[in-house]
């Protein structure tokens, strides 16, 4: 018999509010939570939160969570987190969100057998806090204002705006109207060509944003470099950098890199890929997809050793199934966490 029993489970969440960037508009999210319960009664709880974008399905999850989990039960040991994560990998090389899924929930696994909150097994300092950005997605001037505005009143003081659009400078003057004294990131998601992005940030610079997101399609590596050389503003790559191994290729064409646990594949991945920003002199930012906190709870200790978050995924939707970190008024509060594991748990 097994030492462990799973269990998938995929669900469709709605938005609290239609969410857009420059590649679309959507109303729901879909994502599958996994659970693995050790002979003990342990459990450790995960998400995945596939997108089209990097190839991934929740249908795509669904079909390759078993062969992860079987590789799970074939190491046998839970606390075996990289040579699990390597051998995934090894097999499956895409779905990088399925497998940070069973990632997650081997971390919260271990942590919560030995009783500890999962900062304290990476050896982080809890004290050492980082506010989470709010995303203010693409729509019309009247209703990002109110967006700012809402934020704003929720406590939040850093704002990640969405721009791609024939009206980006206007967006940014509404936003700061509304939020004054907020620290401001702008993110494109690849909408701009090379020199469009040097006029539009030329254009945006003095309405003082600290750095822009994505400006450029991932696909052209020498249109990021040529933003980065004219650039008035600091450069963060997100789409440009998936794993550890990419950080090498653009360290000359940013300043800041974005991780996503959802790209990137696991922990100890996420881990990895810090460590090689870091040593290329880039900082880095741990953004997010829309996702609940079954996924997000995990991103949220890696917070002591980011220089930026945007972990508001969760605050997305309408309804979130799991409660993780506490985040109040954006503030990653390690501290706060009176739980084991990753602090997910369900509703």
């Amino acid at each position: 018999m097994s030492e462990f029993s799973t269990e998938i489970e995929r669900r469709t969440l709605p938005l609290e509010q239609p969410f857009s960037i420059a590649r679309g508009t959507a109303t729901e999210t879909e994502v599958v939570f996994v659970r693995i319960e050790d002979g003990d009664g342990t459990v450790g709880v995960g998400g995945a939160a596939p997108t089209r974008h990097y190839g991934e399905t929740a249908g795509t999850v669904e079909a390759v969570l078993p062969d992860l989990l079987e590789i799970v039960e074939a190491v046998g040991d839970p606390h075996q987190l990289e040579r699990i994560e390597r051998r995934m990998y090894e097999s499956i090389k895409g779905n990088p969100s399925a497998r940070t899924a069973v990632s997650i929930a081997l971390h919260d696994l271990v942590t919560k057998r030995l009783e500890i909150p999962l900062y304290q097994y990476l050896g982080l300092d809890p004290t050492k806090t980082l506010e989470s950005s709010y995303t203010i997605g693409i729509d019309d001037t009247q209703t990002m204002r109110e967006k700012t505005e809402a934020a704003r009143e929720r406590g939040f003081g850093t704002l990640k705006v969405k721009l791609g659009t024939d009206r980006d400078e206007e967006i940014v003057r509404t936003v700061r109207e509304a939020a004054p004294k907020a620290r401001l990131f702008v993110d494109a998601n690849e909408a701009w060509t090379p020199k469009e992005a040097v006029e539009r940030i030329d254009q945006l610079a003095p309405y003082g944003l600290e750095f822009v997101e994505q400006p450029v399609p991932a696909e052209n590596p020498e249109g990021l470099k040529y933003v980065y050389e004219r650039s008035r503003l600091p450069i963060a790559a997100d789409e440009s950098c998936l794993v550890s191994s990419d950080v090498p290729k653009i360290a000359d064409r940013c300043d800041i890199v974005n991780l996503k646990l959802a790209k990137c594949g696991g922990l100890c991945e996420a881990i990895r890929l810090i460590h090689a920003a870091r040593a290329q002199g880039l900082e880095v930012m741990c953004g997010c997809m829309t996702e609940s906190n079954a996924s997000l709870a995990a991103a949220a200790h890696l917070a002591p050793l980011l220089g930026y978050a945007d972990l508001d995924g969760s605050l997305l939707l309408a309804e979130d199934p799991y409660d993780g970190v506490p985040m109040p008024g954006g503030e990653i509060d390690l501290a706060g966490l009176e739980r084991s594991g990753t602090g997910a748990v369900r509703n």
